[in-house]
């Protein structure tokens, strides 16, 4: 317990400044102690020691000068300094570096000559020499050196080529060809750049200057002129460039394709067939095959025809053309490609209308109640006629708005008199059709007519029945009740 509390005394002699650090220094406690430490540091080239003393690095020592091979590293007071190992010789300095470079004496020393000599410095050392007579530039010294004479520079080498040389004093001049200029400065015989100093009076279209001449050239699509200057059209067309049609226009030409044909991107030569089945350019009703320059349109195997117009299929009417296969009691329905054998029977306790013609009876019977004798139940069974009639539809593939396929007509007026008791007209659509199919009522020249549209696609080829029901209204009372059987045969395709 006795070591506990001691130990805590000497950590709170820091805490509690009973230390003896002096000003400058800081307590840092230790293991059962504390110690003083300097509050700044020692500074470069010095170390602070356990005892808290700034101590001089030795950089010689470690190895952390950075003197160079040629030097040798002496230890400063928080630095060092690196002296050259080698001293050079007289005549010589040395740079920062060790190195042994020259003296220039000559600028170093004032007047090491006598009077009347020149310095002339040399590696090492320098000379005296005595001043001579100097010529300018044209002039050089007579033999005995007494005096300057005129320096014949065309009999000295061939200064001016291959033009003619003409001696002056202290100079000379060249007698320059044709198409070249004597520049006085650099005493040559220079090129005269004819394109730069007649710039659209000498050439056409483009001028190439060259060595004391220049040549006229032209653009593509031109060449040059009898008179060397002008530009003539080249008609390109004669070399025969398009694989098709070619026209040729001022400085170029231009290809054309035929109708079925297109200028490849490539080389704006080539004509290349158009694929009017893979633009969709075609108009064809049902198959296209390309061909070069056209394309063909096809119709179903079987049921079709193509029409004048080479792209449109038309149905076949196999009942008019007499190739269909009905029996004498059936009727030949047409039906787009194709037909149907019909032989429409009436119900029970219904009787088939007579009929004006055999064509009529193709399409439509009509069946009349006949009850027997003493039938009460149809006797009171609103329905009075019922109808059999046939429509051939294509596949309406894009249904977004209703398609109209059957129009039933009344005598009943749209809008009558204001009288009492009028009878009024109601259709319904009957069986599970109703989701496909649907009836509105309109008036047609006053009358009521009931319309039977398609809502929903339906996708051929398939066959359906569409009962339709016209309820003749009076006071609220069905008084009569027609049933229309429309048979429906939807095509395969949508033509």
């Amino acid at each position: 317990m006795h070591r506990q509390n001691s130990f805590v005394a000497m950590i709170l002699q820091c805490l509690t400044n009973s230390h003896n650090c002096i000003f400058g220094q800081v307590c840092i406690n230790t293991e059962g102690s504390f110690r003083c430490q300097r509050e700044t540091s020692c500074g470069t080239g010095y170390e602070l020691t356990d005892d808290n003393i700034c101590r001089d690095i030795d950089e010689c020592d470690l190895g952390t000068h950075n003197c160079g091979p040629d030097f040798i590293c002496i230890n400063t007071e928080g630095s060092f300094r690196c002296r050259p190992k080698d001293k050079c010789g007289d005549g010589y300095i040395q740079d920062a570096i060790g190195s042994c470079i020259d003296i220039n004496e000559c600028v170093v020393h004032h007047n090491p000559c006598l009077p009347g000599q020149t310095c002339i410095n040399t590696v090492g050392s320098y000379t005296c020499r005595s001043n001579t007579i100097t010529c300018g530039r044209g002039y050089h010294l007579t033999e005995d050196g007494s005096r300057c004479e005129d320096v014949d520079e065309c009999r000295r080498g061939n200064v001016c080529g291959v033009h003619g040389c003409v001696n002056l004093l202290g100079s000379y001049r060249c007698e320059c060809k044709a198409g070249f200029n004597f520049n006085s400065i650099t005493k040559l015989c220079e090129d005269i750049n004819e394109c730069m100093h007649y710039p659209g009076r000498l050439c056409a279209h483009k001028c190439e200057n060259m060595e004391g001449s220049y040549k006229c050239s032209c653009t593509s699509g031109f060449k040059l002129g009898y008179d060397g200057r002008s530009c003539e059209d080249v008609n390109e067309c004669e070399a025969k460039p398009c694989s098709q049609e070619c026209a040729n226009v001022y400085g170029s030409y231009q290809c054309y394709c035929r109708r079925g044909y297109q200028l490849s991107d490539i080389d704006g030569n080539t004509c290349e067939d158009i694929d009017e089945c893979a633009t969709g350019g075609h108009g064809c009703s049902y198959h296209c095959f390309n061909t070069p320059g056209s394309f063909n349109c096809t119709c179903p195997p079987s049921g079709y025809t193509l029409a004048n117009d080479w792209q449109t299929c038309q149905d076949i009417d196999e009942c008019a053309a007499g190739t269909h296969t009905c029996s004498v009691s059936q009727s030949c329905f047409n039906v787009l490609g194709g037909y149907r054998c019909l032989a429409f029977e009436c119900p029970p306790n219904f009787r088939q209308a007579a009929t004006g013609s055999r064509a009529d009876a193709s399409a439509t019977v009509r069946c009349i109640k006949s009850c027997q004798p003493h039938d009460v139940n149809c006797a009171h069974n609103p329905v009075n006629l019922v109808t059999h009639t046939a429509i051939s539809l294509p596949t309406f593939r894009d249904c977004t708005e209703p398609e109209e396929v059957v129009l039933l007509r009344t005598t009943v007026p749209a809008d009558p008199a204001p009288l009492l008791n009028a009878t009024d007209v109601f259709f319904v659509i009957l069986g599970t059709n109703s989701q496909i199919f649907d009836v509105v009522r309109r008036s047609d020249d006053g009358m009521i007519m009931g319309v039977v549209r398609q809502v929903k696609p339906i996708y051929g080829p398939t066959d359906l029945v569409l009962e339709v029901s016209m309820n003749y209204v009076k006071s609220g009372i069905i008084l009569q009740r027609n049933v229309i059987m429309v048979h429906v045969f939807i095509s395969e395709f949508s033509f």
